[in-house]
Formats: C-alpha cells, sequence, structure tokens
C-alpha cells in the first residue's frame, strides 16, 4: 500500500545508520511495510563497500506483466536515483524482485549523499509508480479506437483494488469505497460530495473532474461482484492528457496510489477533531458545575442526592448524554398523575361540585287528548 512519504522511515535510518558507520559490520535486516512490501538489506565485513538491498513488493495488475519480473521501463526508473551509487544486480535474490548494490565509496558528501540515500530508501514508491505510469502509456490502442473500454484492475492491497479506464479523450479512475464503521461512512460521504462541488467550480477548472455516486459506474460494467459492494459509494476522476504530460505524469500517479490513504487520514482527522470540540464542550460545562458558591454548596449538601451530583460532575461526556437520554426517556414513559400526599383529601374538600336544590317545585303537565279533539 502506498503512503504519502515515499521513502520508508525504517529504511532510510538502516541506510543511514550503515552510511555513517566508520567501521565495517556484518548486518542483516529484515524489514516487513504494509504486509505485503519486503526488504533485506545486508552488509559483509568482508565487503565492506558494497551494501545489498533487495525488495519484494506486489504487482499491480498481472494483465500487463509476463513475469514476477520487473520491466525494462521500471528497471530505468531504479537506475535514475543515482548512476554511480545504485547498481541493479541480475538474476535478483530468491524470493525477491529486485536487488541492488549500493556503493557508498562513491556517495557524494554532504547534503547531497542524505538525497541520495532518501531517494533510495523510496524505491518502493518508485516500482508502483512506473508501474502505473507504463500501463496509462501502454494500454492496446486498437481497443480504445473500436470503443473497447476494459477497465483494468489494480490491486496493491487487498482490500483497496481500483480501476482505470482508458479512453480516446479522457483515463477515467474508479475507486470503490469501503468503510468499516457507520461514522466513517457518514464522514466520507459528506467529503466526497463537498469534492465533487469544489473540483467542479471555476477556481480548480484545471483540476481533475471528480464524480461520486453511490451505485457503480457504467465503465465497471461485468466486474466482479465482491468488487463493486461498497458502502461508501464510487469516486471517479476523469485524467486527460495536460494531467500526464512531462512532470505531471509522476505526481498524478502518486496521488492516485494515494487516494485511500488520503481519504483514511481525513476521515481519522475528522473524527478525532469532532471528540476534541465534545471533550472541550464537556470540560467547559464541568468547571461551570465545579464553580458553583459556597452557600450554593451548603444547599446542595442539604440535599438527599448531594453525593450522586458530586459524581455526577466525574461522568464522562458520553456517560452524562446517556444519563440524560435515559432520563428523557423514563419521563415520557409516564402515563400517570403525579401522586400528591394530601391531594384526595384537598380536592374531596374544595373541588367538589356543590349540590343544588330549587324551593319551587314543578309539575308536569299532561295533555288532554280529549280536549285536543274539540
Amino acid at each position: 500500500m502506498a503512503c504519502f512519504e515515499r521513502a520508508s522511515p525504517a529504511l532510510k535510518e538502516i541506510l543511514l545508520r550503515l552510511y555513517r558507520d566508520e567501521r565495517a559490520i556484518d548486518a542483516d535486516h529484515h524489514l516487513h511495510e504494509f504486509g505485503s512490501v519486503e526488504y533485506y538489506i545486508q552488509s559483509l565485513v568482508s565487503d565492506p563497500d558494497h551494501t545489498y538491498l533487495s525488495i519484494s513488493t506486489p504487482i499491480l495488475s498481472q494483465a500487463f506483466l509476463v513475469s514476477t519480473r520487473l520491466s525494462p521501463y521500471t528497471i530505468q526508473k531504479v537506475k535514475a536515483i543515482s548512476a554511480e551509487v545504485v547498481e541493479i544486480i541480475d538474476p535478483p535474490k530468491e524470493g525477491y524482485q529486485l536487488t541492488i548494490r549500493l556503493n557508498f565509496a562513491r556517495m557524494p558528501h554532504g547534503k547531497e549523499s542524505i538525497k541520495i540515500i532518501r531517494d533510495i530508501a523510496a524505491v518502493q514508491g518508485v516500482i508502483l509508480s512506473s508501474q502505473l505510469e507504463e500501463m496509462l502509456m501502454n494500454v492496446n490502442s486498437q481497443d480504445v479506437a473500436q470503443g473497447m473500454y476494459k477497465p483494468i484492475k489494480l490491486v496493491y492491497h487487498p482490500r483497496e483494488p481500483f480501476y482505470v479506464i482508458k479512453q480516446p479523450q479522457k483515463i477515467t479512475a474508479v475507486f470503490p469505497m469501503r468503510f468499516k464503521e457507520k461514522t466513517d461512512v457518514i464522514i466520507a460521504t459528506a467529503f466526497f460530495q463537498e469534492l465533487m462541488d469544489v473540483a467542479n467550480t471555476k477556481a480548480c477548472a484545471k483540476a481533475p473532474h471528480c464524480i461520486w455516486s453511490p451505485i457503480p459506474p457504467p465503465e465497471l460494467r461485468g466486474e466482479a461482484i465482491e468488487d463493486l459492494s461498497t458502502n461508501g459509494g464510487f469516486v471517479s476522476f476523469d485524467i486527460t492528457s495536460r494531467h500526464i504530460e512531462g512532470k505531471r505524469l509522476d505526481k498524478t500517479v502518486w496521488n492516485l496510489l494515494n487516494f485511500y490513504a488520503f481519504v483514511k487520514n481525513h476521515v481519522k482527522s475528522t473524527r478525532g477533531f469532532i471528540q476534541r470540540r465534545m471533550r472541550t464542550c464537556l470540560k467547559s460545562l464541568v468547571e461551570v458545575l465545579q464553580k458553583t458558591g459556597p452557600q450554593d454548596e451548603q444547599q446542595i449538601q442539604e440535599v438527599k442526592g448531594y453525593k450522586r451530583m458530586k459524581k455526577l460532575v466525574k461522568f464522562t461526556k458520553f456517560k452524562i448524554i446517556r444519563y440524560r437520554s435515559d432520563f428523557t426517556s423514563k419521563l415520557k414513559r409516564i402515563r400517570s398523575r403525579l401522586k400528591i400526599h394530601g391531594f384526595n383529601r384537598f380536592r374531596r374538600k374544595w373541588l367538589t361540585f356543590p349540590i343544588f336544590s330549587s324551593k319551587t317545585k314543578y309539575r308536569k303537565l299532561e295533555k288532554d287528548i280529549s280536549l285536543q279533539h274539540n
């Protein structure tokens, strides 16, 4: 999996230590990163001027690579790091895709040496970027001319594949988004909608056109259902020729490889920001409760539930919110009237309706049927 910093921090530290060490030592280091990238660093006392670095990294797509060996284009990109210091060993060490020999005796002094070691530590990023660059440049043009836009599935992490579709006027990169937590889905969805709105404004007219959709785009028709099952929708970027010309190609490719990492970092930062704001509000609420005057505190002590109130101040914000929710739900469940001691006797004495009796008596008159006939 790609990361924001191209250079591996652990590999950079080991190479700097070996370069700065004045005496030759036997070194044998195995490093694993992201679960699928492996480095093997070897230094021998019998060969003090050289250090061997072997790298094993996942292949983005097996469809465009005949074997597990790296392509000539990738080899040239690795050699371009430093022709005097870096030498590629062919064949590579067994179990690895690339083995290079570092000649520290030819390393320049000063800040230039630090820069070269940092570039060597970023060799895994160079391999990934060169593979994607080669795919974008060497897609079958005949299929494109015939209108056959077959998606290219790229996998640099088993759970984070994305697709590249080469079309006559543009290149579309589609990212299926998946999240474990429901809160992450809400934060990411809001971010995608905002990103789509901002990317389509006049200020970002030169940026790739961005589209977010909860359903798969038409270009992914026919792909495996497990690859299209997402809870965060699909994010698509339309990359034109100006985005992959010259030096922009490397930057565009690196941004594509790091899009998943960027989204995860944004979701994590937003969730942390919300939690900090909630803690700040809780802290201010607790300070208000703790700054009660001495008279108010004496009155609170006379109340039966004083100790319970003191414990409430020490509660976390989550417990206070849950307590308020439970208390509100209990109030809503109350259906009977409140019982007041002695209220029934007061109601019988003062709230009863009086019975009125009239001294005038009336007698019901019955109609005489015989009179009606007359």
